[in-house]
């Protein structure tokens, strides 16, 4: 039985062969090509990765991405689609599901949206509880540059404070949205947000996520 992760990655996979190479993004600065060579990297190359986290080798994975970036598009996408090689950690079932599940969601949407016509896609409960399980989990993380407290909230009433503090916005919706409203994307979430205007306003230009 596939996992969350294989079947988000071979939908990213699709979504980057449909849409071409220069396409554009929800991720600023970047066309398909360029995030397609960001997830090879994050993958296949881990000593620059670490420039994700690590600022000092920024530089250095600067530069691993754009060689990868440089490659012919459908080599590129057949990596994306392949996955890690066999002895990355991401080759580990139990890693991937863990790493990719929310990586290749929101960077698929990354490539939906950004689109000029395009519908919020239709989630099953299992994956939706599974996506929200994981938005549970690293809330704080992903809101503690908001500038105002921070609530996220499922139509069924659950909940997860991302930041605490006054005021406070609350932003409901299906977990889905939530996971692309948390991880930066807020102006292409389907959410409602409730609170005082500039509270409201100072969170919609905010810079949230990892």
């Amino acid at each position: 039985m596939s996992t969350h992760a294989q079947r988000e990655r071979l939908l990213l996979a699709d979504l980057l062969e449909s849409a071409g190479p220069d396409a554009p993004t929800l991720c600023d600065g970047w066309r398909t090509r360029d995030l397609a060579a960001h997830v090879v990297v994050r993958e296949r190359r881990s000593d620059a990765a670490a420039g994700l986290v690590f600022k000092p080798l920024a530089a250095r994975l600067e530069r691993v991405q754009a060689e990868f970036a440089a490659k012919p598009y459908e080599e590129l996408v057949g990596l994306v689609r392949g996955g890690p090689p066999r002895l990355s950690p991401y080759a580990l079932k139990q890693i991937d599901e863990a790493a990719n599940t929310v990586e290749f969601f929101v960077h698929a949407e990354d490539v939906r949206r950004a689109q000029e016509e395009w519908a919020p896609r239709e989630v099953d409960p299992v994956f939706a509880d599974a996506l929200w399980s994981r938005l549970e989990r690293v809330a704080r993380m992903l809101g503690r540059r908001s500038p105002v407290g921070l609530v996220l909230r499922r139509p069924d009433g659950r909940t997860a404070v991302a930041r605490r503090g006054a005021p406070v916005v609350t932003v409901t919706g299906e977990p889905a949205e939530l996971t692309l409203f948390a991880f930066g994307r807020q102006t292409a979430a389907r959410v409602e947000l409730e609170g005082d205007k500039d509270a409201v306003a100072k969170l919609q230009g905010a810079q949230l996520g990892i």
